[in-house]
């Protein structure tokens, strides 16, 4: 075979890697989920969009930080990256199945770790998969297991009264304070994507504030100042679930035991479900990660 090389994606790479990232994760995914959890699928054609959008975005926010590995001019393997402050986050990563150990992950992840020299804070979502928790521990990054909750929300267990409103591009300062105080960088850029793709609740009061935002009734990035506020635009969230449609939320760490206690108020199952990589930080909290934007 053919020695593997690496270089800078190009926006013309995007569907070619939103197509190979969903045959690798996939595949994870029925390696890996549990057998009381319905069978995996393949990222269907909305997500599959978003994917491309958000890679595009991440593309044009920081050229250096993505990259591409080919074997005969045939790409098998990409990684994303990003800078936020002093943060450096992987966003996406994969190898075709039929390349790998072949060091080819290794040369991206190496690669992309370049692009985040001089940050001071690492993070990264890992699936389950042996070989990928072998590798980020092995690149220096600490591992802290997540939970996923899901299940059809108990409508009865929805408190009253959570003093939650409607966000705007008005909240960006606040949004991206709250990013700094929990997380240690701002998502910056990263909320314009964010707002066009997703509802935003904010809640902003003397006691505590927070944001949150959601897709389909689950909270896909959530950061506050303090539990109560937190579980507040949790349960906020939920609320907006269709009735009996389920949902699933996800990257919940031993460090936000608030959203596991929501969950389990809600009804909701809980599942182990991969890692929190982080590098020179503790698990953020009050805090629900974004997958790929962390």
């Amino acid at each position: 075979m053919a020695e593997a090389r690496v270089r800078p994606m190009t926006p013309e790479d995007v569907p070619l890697a939103a197509a190979l990232s969903s045959e690798s994760y996939l595949a994870v995914d029925r390696r890996m989920q549990p057998r009381a959890l319905p069978e995996p699928t393949g990222r269907s054609t909305g997500r599959t969009a978003w994917w491309e959008t958000r890679t595009r975005h991440l593309l044009a926010t920081d050229p250096g930080g993505s990259w591409v590995a080919e074997v005969d001019g045939e790409p098998v393997g990409f990684a994303v990256s990003f800078r936020r402050e002093l943060t450096w986050v992987l966003a996406s990563y994969a190898v075709r199945g039929d390349h790998q150990g072949l060091g080819i992950g290794r040369a991206l992840l190496a690669v992309a770790q370049d692009y985040g020299k001089g940050c001071l804070r690492g993070l990264l979502t890992s699936s389950a998969d042996p070989r990928a928790v072998r590798r980020y521990r092995a690149s220096g990054f600490d591992l802290h297991p997540q939970v996923s909750l899901t299940g059809v929300v108990d409508r009865s267990a929805i408190p009253p009264g959570r003093h939650v409103r409607e966000g705007d591009p008005g909240d960006r300062d606040l949004l991206d304070s709250l990013d700094r105080r929990t997380r240690g960088a701002a998502h910056g850029p990263d909320h314009e994507l964010l707002l066009g793709h997703h509802r935003l609740l904010v809640s902003d009061r003397a006691a505590g504030s927070g944001y949150c935002y959601v897709e389909a009734g689950a909270p896909v990035l959530l950061a506050a100042t303090d539990r109560r506020t937190a579980a507040r635009l949790m349960w906020e969230a939920l609320a907006s679930a269709p009735v009996d449609s389920p949902v699933s939320v996800r990257h919940v760490t031993a460090a936000n035991q608030w959203a596991l206690d929501v969950g389990l108020a809600a009804r909701l199952d809980p599942w182990t479900s991969g890692y929190l990589a982080v590098r020179r930080l503790r698990p953020p909290a009050p805090y629900l990660h974004h997958g790929s934007l962390l």
